[in-house]
């Protein structure tokens, strides 16, 4: 099947590319497009179950599930957002484990991708609020996932740029985190003025929106209006 040209710049165009007949490239792709947004999946995963290893399992086995069984031909962007596309995944592929033998879960031939469950279990408990339910858990983590890759981005360039120690210094002012410190003593921290410090961070959420929008316009349609729909859908879930 060939990729429809309306989305030629998204992830959107990668998951068609991986329809039918697969392609190393659009494979790799792909793993990285799940390599962001794993954790929203295990997060929402982990809700629905009693025990973290269960949880691997069943996260490892979902996402090897959508890279070796053909389980994206059906994936339209005019059907949704990728996001509820997976969550609507997940929930049918939790209908359908319940339903074989724990075992036959682990192995077996499907593709083990490199997911870090090192600590996976010990930030769910740190970040659950324990009443939250298992979707908003996701949409939550989803947010929170959409919002760290767009800030390595911008971590990225200015590590490239040599500025490393102010990127430090200046992302406390991108998400809404605790109280930010003043303007003055970032300053007097970097040895610049006041002034200067506070056009810097100008600049610095103005490159933060951009990769914001960017990292979101590869899981919606790609027009102005959704990807604005999302970032405010986003930051809601966050505030």
């Amino acid at each position: 099947m060939s990729a429809p040209r309306r989305f030629p710049t998204t992830q959107w165009s990668i998951v068609f590319t991986a329809q039918g007949v697969k392609t190393p490239d659009a494979h790799d792709a792909l793993e990285r497009l799940f390599a962001i947004y794993w954790y929203p999946v295990y997060a929402f995963i982990r809700s629905r179950t009693g025990q973290p290893a269960d949880a691997e399992d069943l996260t490892q086995g979902f996402f090897a599930s959508l890279l070796n069984l053909h389980s994206l031909d059906a994936v339209r962007p005019e059907y949704g957002r990728f996001r509820a596309f997976l969550l609507a995944s997940a929930k049918h592929y939790l209908s359908a484990e319940r339903a074989r033998d724990h075992t036959q879960r682990r192995g077996g031939n499907l593709t083990i991708l490199p997911l870090d469950f090192g600590s996976a279990d010990t930030r769910y408990r740190l970040e659950s609020s324990g009443t939250d339910n298992p979707e908003l858990t996701f949409e939550r983590q989803w947010a929170r996932a959409t919002f760290d890759a767009a800030l390595e981005k911008l971590r990225q360039e200015f590590a490239e740029s040599g500025k490393a120690v102010p990127f430090e210094a200046f992302r406390q002012y991108l998400t809404a985190t605790a109280q930010p410190m003043s303007y003055a003593d970032v300053a007097a921290a970097l040895g610049m003025t006041e002034a200067a410090v506070k056009v810097a961070v100008h600049r610095a959420r103005r490159r933060f929106g951009h990769f914001l929008r960017e990292q979101i316009s590869e899981t919606v349609a790609a027009d102005k209006r959704a990807v604005h729909d999302e970032v405010r859908y986003l930051l809601g879930l966050l505030t």
